[in-house]
């Protein structure tokens, strides 16, 4: 009697404005390389979320946490944590963000008692460093674990304030409805790419010694001719040159040495108050975005039931893959991973809606927590002094 009448009261607390997940979905489904939660319930509303892999191993890594975002239990700050870690080189990085970030954030959210983008900075600095001791303690023997790196993108809902903060290239576009009905794409993430001529300019500015610190190779812009994003977390042969040297394999020194990181961990971050208009946010890794503007994924968004929108918005992303590489999508779904790598890559994509009435009210609601997953499940935790 007890139990139903609390459930009741919880039923009546925290509404379900739109059908939430059945309990096949509460861990999600896998379809071959596509993983999905069609619904979930946060607490400022729906959330959906969907993964499908393309590498050998899934180099991307997504979670959402929503509840107290303190150490300290069931304390404030209240609100909704949204991660997506778009590795390359490899998943250990991406995987281990995704073991540490969130707990960083909560420790030094309950030093401050409030969400601040200070906050998250330390988050961040606190995840890097976490990593270079891993690299420290097994350069040894896995040289190059020094060369695997991850974007980081983070968005975190609290006290009616969005903050996004992203190192790399993965993107967080906010859907606000006006008044007429349509449906506005705003980007609230800096990507760092070295594609962008602001971001070549600000590498030039940063290390006027090197002449190539920036190369154009195969028509793409790279960082010492060797990779894309000029932020990132990881990749600490680019940023001590303790690790670029042997036993790192010759492929990835460089020739000349350098004495400061060519690469930063340090985010790009966005304060934004939340209004009655913004009804979303999309938060994808560039997998999503290689295939679609902002625009198109807001309408999608915007004109689709919530229930499985993370899901259709993978899908659109990989007919239009194979529409280019002219074939059919049931033919793409078909090839296997680490193939599947030459027609798309990994794709994360998480969809987050805003009830204005409980972000209003500083909801606080059940605690959730909900990783995303792909075909290689099952993995070790990483961490300093992990084999």
């Amino acid at each position: 009697m007890l139990s139903a009448l609390m459930n009741f009261l919880n039923a009546c607390l925290w509404p379900h404005h739109h059908e939430g997940p059945s309990s096949s979905d509460s861990r999600g489904h896998q379809d071959g390389l596509l993983w999905y939660r069609d619904s979930g319930h946060h607490v400022f509303g729906d959330f959906s979320m969907s993964v499908v892999q393309a590498n050998s191993l899934l180099e991307d890594q997504c979670q959402l946490e929503s509840g107290s975002l303190s150490t300290l239990s069931s304390a404030p700050p209240y609100g909704t944590f949204v991660g997506v870690y778009d590795g390359h080189g490899g998943p250990e990085t991406s995987r281990f963000i995704n073991d540490h970030l969130f707990h960083h954030l909560k420790r030094f959210a309950a030093e401050q008692e409030c969400m601040s983008s200070e906050v998250i900075k330390k988050a961040f600095q606190a995840t890097e460093e976490g990593f270079l001791s891993l690299v420290s303690s097994q350069f040894q023997t896995r040289p190059q674990i020094a060369t695997v790196g991850s974007c980081c993108l983070v968005c975190v809902v609290c006290d009616g304030t969005l903050y996004v903060a992203n190192a790399g290239d993965s993107r967080a576009v906010l859907g606000q409805v006006m008044k007429g009905g349509d449906v506005l794409a705003t980007q609230l993430s800096e990507e760092h790419n070295a594609s962008f001529e602001s971001v070549r300019q600000e590498l030039q500015g940063l290390h006027p010694d090197h002449s190539d610190i920036v190369v154009l190779k195969h028509n793409v812009w790279r960082v010492k001719g060797i990779i894309q994003v000029s932020r990132s977390i990881g990749d600490v042969y680019l940023k001590r040159s303790e690790f670029n040297r042997e036993p790192l394999y010759a492929k990835f020194r460089l020739r000349a040495p350098f004495s400061r990181p060519l690469l930063s961990a340090e985010p790009a971050i966005t304060v934004h108050t939340l209004q009655p208009h913004d009804q979303f946010i999309i938060c994808a890794s560039d997998g999503l975005w290689e295939h679609m503007s902002n625009q198109e994924a807001v309408e999608i968004v915007h004109n689709h039931p919530r229930n499985g929108i993370a899901k259709r918005l993978v899908k659109v992303a990989l007919k239009e893959a194979a529409k280019k590489r002219e074939m059919r999508y049931s033919d793409l779904k078909k090839i296997d991973r680490g193939v599947r790598r030459h027609f798309h890559d990994d794709i994360t994509v998480i969809v987050v809606f805003f009830d204005a009435s409980l972000v209003v009210s500083r909801a606080r609601g059940p605690a959730v927590s909900v990783r995303g997953a792909g075909v290689n499940l099952p993995h070790n935790s990483l961490a300093p002094g992990a084999s």
